[in-house]
C-alpha cells in the first residue's frame, strides 16, 4: 500500500467517453461517481459531444465525450487509481487498444504538473491533438491551457472539428 499525504486543491481536467450501453448514463454515472469521493469535487460539467471513433477496429459505435473540471487534493496517482475503479466500476474492459468500451477516464491536466511517468503522463500525452477532447473543455473553460502546448481554444481551431458534434439535447449534469 502507498502512502500519500494530501495537498491542494488542485484543478484537474477529467476526460470521459463511452461508445457502448447506454453512453449518456454510463457519463452521468462516472460524473456522480467522482463527486461522491471523498477529496474531489466536480465544479463543471461540459456539454456532451457525439464523435466518430480514432483509432481501434472500425465499425464502432459513436463516442459520447465530455470534460469535466475538478479540485481535488488527491495526488495524481491516488486520481488515476480513483478513475480506474470507476470505470471498473461501469465494466470497462481493457482487451483492444483503442477498442470499444463502456466508459474512459482520462487525467488531461493536473494543475500545471508535467510528468513523463510511464503509468501517467500529464498533461495527456495525445490530448493537444483530440478534437474531442478539446471541444468540450473549451465549452468548459475557454481560457484553458495544456502545459507545453498552449491554449486549448487555439489548439482546437487549428484541428477543427470534423466529426465532433455538440449535442445541446442531451445533457449531463452537476452532482447536488
Amino acid at each position: 500500500m502507498r502512502l500519500q499525504a494530501l495537498s491542494g486543491p488542485h484543478r484537474a481536467v477529467l476526460a470521459l467517453g463511452s461508445n457502448l450501453g447506454n453512453r449518456q448514463e454510463n457519463l452521468q454515472g462516472a460524473i456522480d461517481a467522482l463527486a461522491d469521493t471523498p477529496g474531489i469535487r466536480v465544479n463543471v460539467v461540459s456539454p456532451l459531444y457525439i464523435t466518430e471513433p480514432v483509432g481501434g477496429p472500425e465499425e464502432q459505435p459513436e463516442y459520447f465525450n465530455a470534460v469535466v473540471l475538478v479540485d481535488t487534493f488527491l495526488p495524481p496517482d491516488m486520481l488515476l487509481d480513483r478513475v480506474h475503479a470507476v470505470e471498473e466500476a461501469f465494466q470497462r474492459v481493457r482487451k483492444e487498444h483503442w477498442g470499444p468500451r463502456t466508459l474512459d477516464v482520462d487525467i488531461i491536466v493536473y494543475g500545471d504538473e508535467v510528468s513523463n511517468d510511464p503509468r501517467l503522463t500529464i498533461p495527456h500525452p495525445r490530448a493537444h491533438e483530440r478534437a474531442f477532447v478539446l471541444a468540450p473543455w473549451v465549452d468548459a473553460d475557454p481560457d484553458a491551457e495544456i502545459p507545453g502546448h498552449g491554449r486549448a481554444a487555439d489548439l482546437l481551431a487549428k484541428l477543427g472539428t470534423t466529426g465532433v458534434e455538440r449535442r445541446d439535447d442531451l445533457e449531463l449534469r452537476l452532482p447536488e
